[in-house]
């Protein structure tokens, strides 16, 4: 735990004391998206420097909400990981994720760090319906350069980086341009297909259109009063 404190015992001033150190919320928030090795971590975060890194990971293992493992074989390299309190982080986080795309975006703000896994990451939050518990399926994504994958797991959707580790239920193809306007509900699975924004490599469009269905962002509606 970081040396500075509110000196505070409301809980929330108390979780500031942890969680407060700038970058300390935006590492959790890449171990969200599983297990990663430091180097990974530090291409993640660009501008945060090593040793920083360095510290604010020492801050998270000795708060309890990060470990150091190994990945099995054949991997069997050393990775960093949330634990079980890291993980009751999941909600909050993603919920302050949803707040802030309702945001005015900053002049100071780099479009060019945009995300579809960091968007998939959010976009799981949004889920109100739980899926049948016994399926275990992957969803995997091609945007871009990127790679990442949906897990579903207990009914639930959880947004991992990299391939899917199994044989996907779905694999697609797309821009980041038309990933997010299929999260943002902007264009619907059927006419991004149509219209070819989206490139089903394996399985059908009905498991496209139920990762759609399911994770669903809905923008607040305007204030009347405002």
């Amino acid at each position: 735990m970081t040396a500075k404190t509110y000196g505070q015992m409301c809980p929330l001033a108390r979780s500031l004391d942890v969680l407060g150190e700038r970058w300390s919320i935006l590492v959790i928030r890449e171990l969200l998206l599983g297990p990663k090795r430091f180097k990974h971590l530090l291409a993640a975060l660009p501008g945060i420097g090593s040793n920083r890194l360095s510290d604010r990971l020492r801050g998270l293992e000795d708060a309890g909400i990060v470990r150091k493992t190994v990945l099995p074989a054949p991997a069997t390299v050393p990775v960093y990981e949330l634990t079980l309190d890291g993980e009751r982080l999941r909600d909050p986080l993603l919920a302050l994720g949803l707040w802030g795309l309702d945001l005015p975006l900053d002049e100071r703000i780099d479009p060019g760090t945009a995300r579809a896994d960091l968007i998939a990451l959010c976009l799981t939050a949004t889920q109100t319906e739980l899926v049948d518990p016994s399926r275990r399926e992957t969803f995997e994504f091609h945007v871009g350069d990127e790679v990442f994958h949906l897990q579903l797991r207990d009914g639930r959707f959880l947004a991992r980086s990299g391939p899917s580790p199994t044989d996907p239920t779905l694999r697609v193809a797309c821009d980041l341009q038309a990933f997010m306007e299929l999260a943002l509900r902007q264009v619907t699975p059927s006419q991004a297909l149509k219209d070819r924004l989206v490139t089903i490599l394996h399985g059908t469009r009905t498991s496209l259109t139920e990762v759609f269905r399911v994770l669903a962002y809905t923008p607040p509606s305007p204030d009347p009063d405002g």
